[in-house]
Protein backbone atom coordinates (compact mmCIF):
# COMPACT_ATOMS: atom_id res chain seq x y z
CA UNK A 1 0.00 0.00 0.00
CA UNK A 2 1.44 2.79 -0.99
CA UNK A 3 2.26 5.95 1.84
CA UNK A 4 2.65 9.70 1.89
CA UNK A 5 5.48 11.58 2.99
CA UNK A 6 4.66 14.76 4.79
CA UNK A 7 6.91 18.14 5.50
CA UNK A 8 8.69 17.25 2.52
CA UNK A 9 11.42 19.79 1.38
CA UNK A 10 12.05 20.89 -2.25
CA UNK A 11 15.32 20.99 -3.69
CA UNK A 12 14.94 23.28 -6.60
CA UNK A 13 15.45 26.70 -5.62
CA UNK A 14 16.28 28.76 -2.38
CA UNK A 15 12.65 29.18 -1.07
CA UNK A 16 13.27 26.02 0.16
CA UNK A 17 9.39 24.93 0.06
CA UNK A 18 8.89 22.59 2.98
CA UNK A 19 5.00 21.81 2.65
CA UNK A 20 5.90 19.12 -0.33
CA UNK A 21 3.47 15.56 0.17
CA UNK A 22 4.85 12.80 -1.58
CA UNK A 23 3.46 9.63 -2.42
CA UNK A 24 5.68 6.70 -2.39
CA UNK A 25 5.77 2.82 -3.06
CA UNK A 26 5.24 0.78 -0.31
CA UNK A 27 8.63 -0.65 -0.74
CA UNK A 28 10.01 3.02 -0.31
CA UNK A 29 11.58 2.87 -3.79
CA UNK A 30 8.81 4.47 -6.42
CA UNK A 31 7.54 7.89 -5.88
CA UNK A 32 4.11 7.98 -7.25
CA UNK A 33 2.89 11.75 -6.78
CA UNK A 34 4.11 15.07 -5.36
CA UNK A 35 1.54 17.25 -3.94
CA UNK A 36 1.68 21.36 -3.49
CA UNK A 37 5.39 21.40 -5.31
CA UNK A 38 5.74 23.73 -8.24
CA UNK A 39 6.10 22.47 -11.71
CA UNK A 40 10.05 22.84 -11.72
CA UNK A 41 9.74 20.99 -8.10
CA UNK A 42 7.70 18.09 -9.73
CA UNK A 43 9.88 17.29 -12.33
CA UNK A 44 13.04 17.54 -9.40
CA UNK A 45 11.67 14.61 -7.77
CA UNK A 46 10.13 12.28 -11.09
CA UNK A 47 13.08 12.85 -12.72
CA UNK A 48 15.32 10.71 -10.00
CA UNK A 49 12.89 7.75 -11.45
CA UNK A 50 14.21 8.68 -14.88
CA UNK A 51 14.37 5.11 -16.23
CA UNK A 52 18.07 6.11 -18.30
CA UNK A 53 19.34 7.39 -15.32
CA UNK A 54 23.31 6.71 -15.22
CA UNK A 55 24.05 4.11 -12.10
CA UNK A 56 27.70 3.50 -12.61
CA UNK A 57 30.34 5.65 -12.42
CA UNK A 58 31.93 5.85 -16.28
CA UNK A 59 35.57 7.18 -17.49
CA UNK A 60 36.18 8.34 -20.57
CA UNK A 61 39.67 7.39 -22.60
CA UNK A 62 42.13 8.36 -24.53
CA UNK A 63 40.32 8.11 -27.62
CA UNK A 64 37.32 9.76 -25.98
CA UNK A 65 35.47 6.39 -25.60
CA UNK A 66 33.16 6.20 -22.03
CA UNK A 67 33.93 2.95 -20.05
CA UNK A 68 32.29 1.99 -16.98
CA UNK A 69 34.47 1.83 -14.08
CA UNK A 70 34.06 0.82 -10.33
CA UNK A 71 33.17 3.23 -7.28
CA UNK A 72 37.19 2.45 -5.87
CA UNK A 73 38.15 3.03 -9.17
CA UNK A 74 36.24 6.41 -9.09
CA UNK A 75 37.24 7.28 -5.75
CA UNK A 76 41.13 6.53 -6.88
CA UNK A 77 41.35 8.87 -9.80
CA UNK A 78 39.93 11.45 -8.28
CA UNK A 79 41.80 11.57 -4.73
CA UNK A 80 45.08 10.86 -7.40
CA UNK A 81 44.40 14.03 -9.48
CA UNK A 82 43.29 16.48 -6.93
CA UNK A 83 46.83 15.27 -5.03
CA UNK A 84 49.09 15.37 -8.17
CA UNK A 85 47.52 18.93 -9.21
CA UNK A 86 49.30 21.99 -8.02
CA UNK A 87 46.54 23.89 -8.23
CA UNK A 88 43.15 22.24 -8.61
CA UNK A 89 39.62 24.24 -8.70
CA UNK A 90 36.92 22.81 -6.60
CA UNK A 91 33.48 24.35 -8.32
CA UNK A 92 29.55 23.75 -7.82
CA UNK A 93 28.49 23.06 -4.06
CA UNK A 94 25.08 25.23 -4.45
CA UNK A 95 22.66 21.46 -4.94
CA UNK A 96 24.15 19.38 -2.32
CA UNK A 97 23.55 19.32 1.26
CA UNK A 98 25.86 21.28 4.10
CA UNK A 99 27.49 17.99 5.17
CA UNK A 100 29.16 17.55 1.82
CA UNK A 101 30.16 20.85 1.04
CA UNK A 102 31.62 20.60 4.77
CA UNK A 103 33.65 17.47 3.50
CA UNK A 104 34.94 18.82 0.27
CA UNK A 105 36.54 21.78 2.04
CA UNK A 106 38.67 19.19 3.79
CA UNK A 107 39.63 17.73 0.95
CA UNK A 108 40.17 21.31 -0.63
CA UNK A 109 42.29 22.26 2.02
CA UNK A 110 44.73 19.04 2.10
CA UNK A 111 45.46 19.45 -1.54
CA UNK A 112 45.79 23.07 -2.09
CA UNK A 113 42.57 23.56 -4.35
CA UNK A 114 40.44 26.48 -4.93
CA UNK A 115 36.93 26.29 -3.70
CA UNK A 116 34.38 28.23 -5.22
CA UNK A 117 30.45 28.18 -5.81
CA UNK A 118 27.87 29.32 -8.32
CA UNK A 119 27.63 32.74 -6.66
CA UNK A 120 30.67 33.34 -8.38
CA UNK A 121 28.34 34.03 -11.62
CA UNK A 122 25.08 35.05 -9.64
CA UNK A 123 24.92 36.94 -6.85
CA UNK A 124 28.56 37.40 -5.40
CA UNK A 125 28.39 40.35 -6.68
CA UNK A 126 25.22 40.72 -3.67
CA UNK A 127 28.05 39.30 -0.76
CA UNK A 128 30.67 41.71 -2.11
CA UNK A 129 28.05 44.49 -1.43
CA UNK A 130 26.86 43.22 2.16
CA UNK A 131 30.64 42.78 3.33
CA UNK A 132 31.30 46.35 1.88
CA UNK A 133 28.30 48.04 3.82
CA UNK A 134 26.14 45.49 5.59
CA UNK A 135 22.64 44.58 4.95
CA UNK A 136 19.24 45.03 6.86
CA UNK A 137 17.77 41.77 5.95
CA UNK A 138 14.93 39.80 7.76
CA UNK A 139 13.33 36.16 6.93
CA UNK A 140 10.70 35.20 4.65
CA UNK A 141 8.60 34.65 7.84
CA UNK A 142 8.73 38.46 8.51
CA UNK A 143 7.67 38.92 4.92
CA UNK A 144 4.78 37.06 4.90
CA UNK A 145 3.66 38.26 7.99
CA UNK A 146 4.21 42.09 8.09
CA UNK A 147 5.50 43.16 4.65
CA UNK A 148 2.67 45.45 2.89
CA UNK A 149 4.94 46.67 0.20
CA UNK A 150 7.18 44.31 -2.00
CA UNK A 151 9.56 45.46 -4.82
CA UNK A 152 10.83 42.75 -7.22
CA UNK A 153 14.05 44.28 -8.49
CA UNK A 154 15.44 42.43 -11.82
CA UNK A 155 13.93 39.19 -10.92
CA UNK A 156 11.29 37.35 -12.28
CA UNK A 157 9.47 34.91 -9.34
CA UNK A 158 6.82 33.66 -11.40
CA UNK A 159 9.16 31.90 -13.49
CA UNK A 160 12.33 31.43 -11.53
CA UNK A 161 10.78 30.58 -7.77
CA UNK A 162 7.47 29.37 -8.39
CA UNK A 163 5.88 29.29 -5.46
CA UNK A 164 7.55 32.33 -3.73
CA UNK A 165 4.71 34.65 -4.07
CA UNK A 166 2.18 31.97 -3.19
CA UNK A 167 4.28 31.35 0.11
CA UNK A 168 5.61 34.12 1.20
CA UNK A 169 5.42 38.09 -0.67
CA UNK A 170 2.35 38.61 -2.15
CA UNK A 171 -0.76 36.13 -1.63
CA UNK A 172 -0.25 34.61 1.69
CA UNK A 173 -2.48 35.78 4.53
CA UNK A 174 0.14 36.69 7.94
CA UNK A 175 -0.42 37.67 11.05
CA UNK A 176 -0.78 41.31 10.16
CA UNK A 177 -1.44 40.85 6.57
CA UNK A 178 -4.83 39.16 7.29
CA UNK A 179 -6.09 40.45 3.64
CA UNK A 180 -3.04 38.77 1.51
CA UNK A 181 -2.42 40.39 -1.35
CA UNK A 182 -5.55 43.07 -1.43
CA UNK A 183 -3.24 44.95 1.52
CA UNK A 184 0.10 45.02 -0.34
CA UNK A 185 1.54 47.36 -3.15
CA UNK A 186 3.58 45.31 -5.22
CA UNK A 187 6.41 47.15 -7.82
CA UNK A 188 8.13 45.29 -10.25
CA UNK A 189 11.77 46.66 -11.83
CA UNK A 190 12.77 44.94 -15.09
CA UNK A 191 13.41 46.40 -18.53
CA UNK A 192 11.21 43.38 -20.12
CA UNK A 193 7.26 42.75 -19.56
CA UNK A 194 7.48 39.94 -17.64
CA UNK A 195 4.81 37.57 -16.12
CA UNK A 196 6.30 39.10 -13.04
CA UNK A 197 5.70 42.50 -14.00
CA UNK A 198 2.10 41.76 -15.56
CA UNK A 199 0.74 40.72 -11.78
CA UNK A 200 2.55 44.36 -10.59
CA UNK A 201 0.64 47.27 -9.19
CA UNK A 202 3.23 49.46 -11.24
CA UNK A 203 5.66 48.18 -13.13
CA UNK A 204 8.93 50.61 -13.75
CA UNK A 205 9.86 49.24 -17.11
CA UNK A 206 13.67 50.92 -16.80
CA UNK A 207 16.14 51.27 -19.30
CA UNK A 208 18.93 48.29 -19.52
CA UNK A 209 22.06 48.44 -17.60
CA UNK A 210 20.46 51.86 -15.84
CA UNK A 211 19.76 50.43 -12.33
CA UNK A 212 22.31 52.71 -10.04
CA UNK A 213 20.41 55.37 -11.64
CA UNK A 214 17.28 54.87 -10.92
CA UNK A 215 17.96 53.28 -6.75
CA UNK A 216 20.08 56.79 -7.00
CA UNK A 217 16.39 58.81 -7.81
CA UNK A 218 14.19 57.09 -6.02
CA UNK A 219 17.12 58.19 -2.77
CA UNK A 220 16.51 61.55 -4.06
CA UNK A 221 13.21 61.49 -4.04
CA UNK A 222 12.24 59.80 -0.81
CA UNK A 223 14.21 62.59 0.44
CA UNK A 224 12.26 65.13 -1.68
CA UNK A 225 14.33 66.49 -3.31
CA UNK A 226 14.03 68.03 -6.94
CA UNK A 227 14.29 65.28 -9.89
CA UNK A 228 14.97 65.42 -13.61
CA UNK A 229 12.41 64.62 -15.73
CA UNK A 230 13.01 61.16 -16.65
CA UNK A 231 15.85 58.93 -14.87
CA UNK A 232 16.54 55.71 -16.32
CA UNK A 233 13.78 55.82 -18.96
CA UNK A 234 11.20 56.43 -16.32
CA UNK A 235 9.56 59.72 -15.34
CA UNK A 236 9.81 62.21 -12.74
CA UNK A 237 6.21 61.00 -11.17
CA UNK A 238 6.37 57.93 -11.48
CA UNK A 239 9.85 57.92 -9.56
CA UNK A 240 7.76 60.37 -7.27
CA UNK A 241 4.91 57.75 -6.78
CA UNK A 242 6.93 54.84 -5.89
CA UNK A 243 8.91 56.89 -3.74
CA UNK A 244 5.54 57.94 -1.44
CA UNK A 245 4.01 54.50 -2.10
CA UNK A 246 7.30 52.73 -0.08
CA UNK A 247 7.40 55.30 2.48
CA UNK A 248 3.71 55.46 3.45
CA UNK A 249 3.86 51.00 3.94
CA UNK A 250 4.22 49.29 7.39
CA UNK A 251 6.92 46.71 6.12
CA UNK A 252 9.29 47.91 2.48
CA UNK A 253 10.77 44.04 1.32
CA UNK A 254 13.19 45.02 -1.72
CA UNK A 255 13.82 41.42 -3.47
CA UNK A 256 16.39 41.71 -6.42
CA UNK A 257 18.41 39.08 -8.46
CA UNK A 258 20.37 39.05 -11.55
CA UNK A 259 19.30 41.90 -13.72
CA UNK A 260 21.06 44.01 -10.72
CA UNK A 261 23.49 41.65 -10.10
CA UNK A 262 25.06 40.92 -13.43
CA UNK A 263 24.12 44.39 -15.21
CA UNK A 264 26.20 47.26 -15.03
CA UNK A 265 27.95 48.38 -11.77
CA UNK A 266 27.57 45.25 -10.08
CA UNK A 267 28.30 44.87 -6.89
CA UNK A 268 27.80 48.90 -6.98
CA UNK A 269 24.06 48.12 -7.82
CA UNK A 270 23.77 46.53 -4.69
CA UNK A 271 25.62 49.15 -2.37
CA UNK A 272 23.29 51.80 -3.25
CA UNK A 273 20.02 48.96 -3.21
CA UNK A 274 21.28 48.80 0.73
CA UNK A 275 21.51 52.46 0.89
CA UNK A 276 18.04 52.73 -0.03
CA UNK A 277 16.90 50.65 1.97
CA UNK A 278 18.54 51.98 4.77
CA UNK A 279 16.96 55.50 4.11
CA UNK A 280 13.78 54.00 3.85
CA UNK A 281 14.09 52.88 7.79
CA UNK A 282 14.18 56.83 8.51
CA UNK A 283 10.51 56.92 7.53
CA UNK A 284 9.54 53.18 7.80
CA UNK A 285 10.84 48.96 8.37
CA UNK A 286 12.35 48.30 5.20
CA UNK A 287 14.73 45.52 4.57
CA UNK A 288 16.52 43.74 1.18
CA UNK A 289 16.92 40.03 0.25
CA UNK A 290 18.40 38.73 -2.48
CA UNK A 291 16.58 36.02 -4.71
CA UNK A 292 18.74 32.63 -4.53
CA UNK A 293 18.87 30.24 -7.15
CA UNK A 294 20.07 27.47 -6.98
CA UNK A 295 18.53 25.46 -3.21
CA UNK A 296 21.40 25.40 -1.36
CA UNK A 297 23.82 28.11 -2.91
CA UNK A 298 23.01 30.08 0.67
CA UNK A 299 24.53 27.02 2.47
CA UNK A 300 27.79 26.86 0.58
CA UNK A 301 28.31 30.43 1.18
CA UNK A 302 27.58 29.62 5.41
CA UNK A 303 29.74 26.58 5.54
CA UNK A 304 32.62 28.41 3.31
CA UNK A 305 32.31 31.68 6.01
CA UNK A 306 32.50 29.47 9.15
CA UNK A 307 35.42 27.33 7.80
CA UNK A 308 38.00 29.86 5.82
CA UNK A 309 36.12 33.36 6.97
CA UNK A 310 34.75 33.95 3.11
CA UNK A 311 31.53 33.11 0.87
CA UNK A 312 32.77 32.24 -2.38
CA UNK A 313 35.65 32.28 -4.39
CA UNK A 314 38.34 30.57 -1.71
CA UNK A 315 42.04 30.06 -2.61
CA UNK A 316 44.12 28.09 -0.07
CA UNK A 317 46.72 26.81 -2.91
CA UNK A 318 49.32 28.54 -0.44
CA UNK A 319 48.71 26.70 2.59
CA UNK A 320 45.91 29.40 3.96
CA UNK A 321 42.86 31.20 2.79
CA UNK A 322 42.54 33.87 0.38
CA UNK A 323 39.75 35.54 -1.28
CA UNK A 324 40.03 37.90 -4.16
CA UNK A 325 37.08 38.12 -6.45
CA UNK A 326 38.35 38.78 -10.37
CA UNK A 327 41.18 36.79 -9.37
CA UNK A 328 40.35 33.68 -7.69
CA UNK A 329 36.91 33.78 -9.09
CA UNK A 330 36.78 30.34 -11.35
CA UNK A 331 35.85 31.76 -14.94
CA UNK A 332 38.95 34.02 -14.21
CA UNK A 333 41.15 31.02 -13.13
CA UNK A 334 40.07 28.98 -16.49
CA UNK A 335 40.52 31.50 -18.31
CA UNK A 336 43.95 32.63 -17.66
CA UNK A 337 45.36 29.12 -17.22
CA UNK A 338 45.96 28.48 -13.24
CA UNK A 339 44.12 25.57 -12.58
CA UNK A 340 45.77 22.05 -13.50
CA UNK A 341 42.64 19.91 -12.52
CA UNK A 342 38.66 20.57 -12.15
CA UNK A 343 36.33 18.82 -9.49
CA UNK A 344 32.53 19.83 -10.42
CA UNK A 345 29.85 18.73 -7.61
CA UNK A 346 26.34 20.74 -7.52
CA UNK A 347 26.48 22.57 -10.73
CA UNK A 348 26.68 22.69 -14.09
CA UNK A 349 29.22 25.18 -15.47
CA UNK A 350 29.56 23.63 -19.14
CA UNK A 351 25.51 24.24 -19.67
CA UNK A 352 26.80 28.27 -17.97
CA UNK A 353 30.17 29.27 -17.95
CA UNK A 354 31.73 31.34 -21.13
CA UNK A 355 32.78 28.50 -24.33
CA UNK A 356 36.49 29.76 -23.14
CA UNK A 357 36.00 28.17 -19.98
CA UNK A 358 34.49 24.82 -20.76
CA UNK A 359 37.00 24.51 -23.71
CA UNK A 360 39.91 24.73 -20.73
CA UNK A 361 37.69 22.14 -18.57
CA UNK A 362 37.45 19.61 -21.33
CA UNK A 363 41.46 20.10 -21.83
CA UNK A 364 42.40 19.28 -18.15
CA UNK A 365 41.88 16.48 -15.13
CA UNK A 366 38.19 16.78 -14.71
CA UNK A 367 35.58 14.92 -12.42
CA UNK A 368 31.80 15.57 -12.70
CA UNK A 369 29.55 14.33 -10.32
CA UNK A 370 25.95 14.92 -10.75
CA UNK A 371 23.76 12.05 -11.08
CA UNK A 372 22.10 13.79 -14.58
CA UNK A 373 23.73 13.78 -17.76
CA UNK A 374 25.06 17.24 -18.16
CA UNK A 375 27.36 19.61 -20.33
CA UNK A 376 29.39 19.55 -17.76
CA UNK A 377 29.57 15.52 -17.36
CA UNK A 378 30.20 15.54 -21.38
CA UNK A 379 33.54 17.36 -21.08
CA UNK A 380 34.77 15.74 -18.07
CA UNK A 381 37.17 12.81 -18.02
CA UNK A 382 35.27 11.39 -15.74
CA UNK A 383 31.24 11.19 -14.51
CA UNK A 384 30.50 9.90 -10.55
CA UNK A 385 26.65 9.49 -10.34
CA UNK A 386 25.31 9.93 -6.81
CA UNK A 387 22.02 9.69 -5.08
CA UNK A 388 19.65 12.67 -5.35
CA UNK A 389 20.20 15.29 -2.20
CA UNK A 390 16.55 16.12 -1.30
CA UNK A 391 15.19 12.97 -2.82
CA UNK A 392 17.17 10.26 -1.70
CA UNK A 393 19.70 11.87 0.55
CA UNK A 394 18.44 14.26 3.71
CA UNK A 395 20.89 16.88 5.06
CA UNK A 396 21.17 20.90 5.82
CA UNK A 397 20.64 23.74 3.57
CA UNK A 398 20.08 27.08 3.80
CA UNK A 399 16.84 29.51 2.75
CA UNK A 400 17.43 31.98 0.65
CA UNK A 401 17.28 34.36 4.00
CA UNK A 402 19.52 32.13 5.62
CA UNK A 403 17.57 30.03 7.40
CA UNK A 404 18.97 26.56 7.62
CA UNK A 405 16.18 23.62 6.97
CA UNK A 406 16.85 19.93 7.73
CA UNK A 407 15.89 18.26 4.27
CA UNK A 408 14.05 14.80 3.77
CA UNK A 409 14.99 11.53 2.29
CA UNK A 410 11.67 10.25 0.22
CA UNK A 411 12.90 7.22 -1.53
CA UNK A 412 16.22 4.76 -1.06
CA UNK A 413 18.63 5.58 -3.99
CA UNK A 414 19.53 2.59 -6.76
CA UNK A 415 21.18 -0.26 -5.09
CA UNK A 416 25.02 0.63 -4.36
CA UNK A 417 24.76 4.52 -5.27
CA UNK A 418 26.97 6.91 -2.65
CA UNK A 419 25.66 10.16 -1.54
CA UNK A 420 27.64 13.12 -2.30
CA UNK A 421 28.57 12.89 1.30
CA UNK A 422 29.20 9.21 1.30
CA UNK A 423 31.90 9.67 -1.96
CA UNK A 424 33.60 12.55 -0.57
CA UNK A 425 34.17 10.85 2.74
CA UNK A 426 36.16 8.13 0.91
CA UNK A 427 38.08 10.44 -1.49
CA UNK A 428 38.84 12.71 1.58
CA UNK A 429 40.24 8.85 3.17
CA UNK A 430 42.23 8.05 0.00
CA UNK A 431 43.84 11.72 -0.09
CA UNK A 432 45.05 11.26 3.43
CA UNK A 433 46.33 8.04 2.30
CA UNK A 434 48.07 9.44 -0.56
CA UNK A 435 49.41 12.12 1.43
CA UNK A 436 50.50 10.02 4.38
CA UNK A 437 48.19 12.30 6.76
CA UNK A 438 46.63 10.41 9.69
Amino acid sequence: MAKIITDVVCPFCGTLCDDLEVKVSDDGKEILEVYNACVIGTEKFLHSQAEDRLTVPMKQDEEGNWNEVSIDEAVDYTAQMLCNAKKPLMYGWSSTNCEAQSAGHEIAELCGAVVDNTATVCHGTTLIAVQDVGVPSCTLGEVKNRADRIVFWGCNPAHAHPRHMSRYSIFPRGFFTGKGHKARKMVVVDPRSTDTAKMADLHMQIEQGRDYELLSALRVAIRGNPLPETVAGIPRETIQDVAETLKSGRFVVIFFGMGVTQSLSKNHNIDIAIALTRDLNDYTKAAIMPMRGHYNVTGSGQVLGWQFGFPFCVDLSRGFARYNPGDSTSNDLLRRGEVDAVFVLGSDPGAHFPISSVKKIAQLPSVCVDPHYTPTSAVCKLHMPTAFVGVEEGGCAYRMDNVPIETRKVVEPPEGMLSDEGFLERVLARVKEIKGVA
